[in-house]
């Protein structure tokens, strides 16, 4: 690829292309560039006749601990405007990823958080650790998953979303792929043989096949993400500047515990945030 990318770490190796998030050091949390550079990766690699498959990781300790930390804050100072402007750039990077017409697989480690749960929906399967933890941890910050909403209940129920969207708790690998949301479970020091078995049999399948197959599963399952970008934008950017969000925001920050929270729970560690 002809092009220089700051925040990820991409390598071709004809016919598999892997995209890993490089910011270990805040445990691949994405901000407004890793959604910019990942909207257009996935866009040329979807277009590259040399590329077959795409791997979505990350380096370090995580795949993805979710949003970053600065870039929360400074969406608490945006107008309504600027939040869902932020909210459509967001929402383009997971149409981008579901919409990609190569097969594309999630390689899950360490924390996959909040937004990233978004990442691994949107790949056609996921791989993962079982040392991997999750959790749509919105709600605990005042705000809902809805960005992601349309790409993780097309993998999840209805009653599993209930579930964890309204608590935010975390949950271990064996409960998402119960979940659906995850295909398979390995050891970590496995995940890449997984990985490579994987690919030897997605090279078994025709190439505009699988493109075919891909489009037509989204159609067959009567799953239109399209009819939920503005709503979703719409919705997250009200949240991000209402009452609950911007007490929420200022609580994880400051390591202090919302006001809604009934009875003494500890703060979560960096590693999660």
């Amino acid at each position: 690829m002809d092009f220089s990318f700051h925040t990820l770490d991409i390598k071709i190796e004809e016919p598999v292309a892997r995209v890993f998030i490089n910011r270990p050091n805040e445990h691949n949390s994405f901000n407004a560039k890793v959604i910019e550079e990942l909207t257009l990766a996935f866009g040329m690699l979807g277009e590259d006749s040399s590329v077959r498959f795409i791997i979505l990781g990350g380096n370090g300790r995580s795949f993805s601990a979710g949003a970053d930390l600065s870039w929360m804050k400074s969406m608490a100072e945006m107008t309504e405007k600027e939040n869902i402007e932020d909210a459509k750039r967001m929402a383009q990077m997971f149409h981008t990823i579901f919409r990609c017409p190569k097969p594309t697989i999630a390689r899950v480690h360490g924390a996959a958080l909040g937004g990233a749960m978004g990442l691994i929906a949107a790949c056609d399967i996921a791989i993962a650790s079982d040392r991997a933890r999750f959790g749509f941890t919105e709600v605990r910050l005042g705000i809902a998953p809805a960005v992601i909403s349309p790409y993780v209940l097309y993998k999840i129920s209805p009653a599993a979303a209930h579930r964890y969207f309204l608590t935010g708790e975390r949950f271990d690998a064996l409960q998402a792929f119960r979940m659906g949301i995850i295909t398979s479970v390995h050891a970590e020091s496995e995940l890449d043989s997984a990985i490579s078995q994987l690919i030897y049999e997605l090279r078994q399948g025709a190439p505009e096949a699988q493109a075919h197959i891909k489009w037509l599963i989204s159609r067959a399952a009567a799953f239109d993400p399209d009819a939920y970008i503005n709503y979703t934008c719409e919705l997250i950017a009200s949240m991000r500047a209402g009452k609950e969000g911007q007490e929420g925001m200022r609580c994880f920050l400051e390591r202090t515990t919302p006001s809604w929270v009934l009875g003494g729970i500890e703060q979560d560690s960096d590693e999660d945030s």
